[in-house]
């Protein structure tokens, strides 16, 4: 099936992009990589009257080191951040989520903006906001906004993101010492998770945790954030014990459905033992300030 006809747009300025895009409202769509949004278009499951295409806008693909926090443009590639030595120096763990998204195709053309902007309850890359406190920076003809990861995400494909605002940039604090993990359990290399948990974790010297971020993905209407697992986490000494009972909290903050990939119950005992191992793996990987 072809998608219905639309007006092509190719906006050669982030300012001329939000302009269009508040020109047509609700009429319009803006294409990033494509991954998400032109399979879509093609089974007329979202039909735009006008597409507005950011691929020849220069200056939103970059990664960097800004401000304590690493910067990263909207329209950078997924493979790109697979294979980047500053996110792997700064945020390893967004490199492990980029590696195990689709195959080489999709890494090649899908882009962080398009990605978290889909807001697809079952991708990768929302769990790994939520759990580092990404920020996500909006833009649109009023000016930039900076919106917390764990308040962008608001239900099934919607995000917080206003009436005319373009998700230009990606920011994720850049901790000395602070070690992470993302797992998930799919049916194959690269497919949608059955489930998924990111981790983030900072150790004091004798191993007191100090800050801990836990998203779950494809347990619920949207990215979820354990925030009970969390606070029993902080504070303390990460101990057997303790690990367990933040991964039953966890399974309590989970809210999957019986769908094609598994049953409800299969996947609340998924989230129990990919929290349990990620929170172990966070912790070999987090360095002692």
């Amino acid at each position: 099936m072809n998608p219905k006809p639309f007006e092509y747009h190719a906006p050669k300025s982030l300012e001329e992009a939000a302009s269009i895009f508040e020109r047509y409202g609700t009429d319009a769509k803006v294409l990033a990589g494509g991954q998400s949004l032109i399979p879509l278009m093609k089974l007329r499951l979202v039909s735009p009257a006008h597409l507005i295409d950011l691929g020849r806008i220069g200056g939103l693909s970059y990664i960097r080191v800004e401000g304590g926090e690493l910067a990263i443009g909207a329209m950078t590639r997924m493979a790109e951040i697979a294979r980047s030595d500053l996110v792997n120096k700064e945020c390893p763990m967004l490199r492990q989520c980029a590696l195990g998204i689709g195959d080489a195709e999709v890494r090649n053309m899908g882009t962080i903006g398009g990605n978290l902007s889909h807001a697809d309850p079952t991708n990768d890359m929302p769990a790994v906001m939520v759990a580092t406190g990404a920020s996500l920076v909006a833009f649109s003809r009023r000016g930039r906004r900076t919106l917390p990861a764990s308040g962008f995400f608001l239900d099934t494909f919607a995000t917080a993101l206003a009436e005319g605002e373009i998700l230009s940039e990606v920011r994720i604090p850049a901790v000395r010492g602070r070690g992470g993990a993302y797992l998930k359990l799919e049916r194959q290399a690269g497919d949608f998770a059955i489930a998924g948990v990111a981790v983030a974790l900072e150790l004091t010297p004798d191993g007191v945790c100090t800050y801990c971020g836990i998203g779950l993905t494809s347990v619920g209407p949207k990215v979820i954030r354990a925030t009970r697992a969390e606070n029993l986490l902080k504070g303390s000494k990460l101990e057997k014990a303790k690990i367990e009972s933040a991964a039953e909290k966890a399974v309590e903050e989970a809210e999957p459905n019986t769908d094609l990939r598994g049953t409800a119950d299969y996947k609340r005992a998924m989230v129990r033992v990919l929290t349990g191992r990620a929170i172990t793996e966070a912790m070999g990987r987090a360095g002692r300030r």
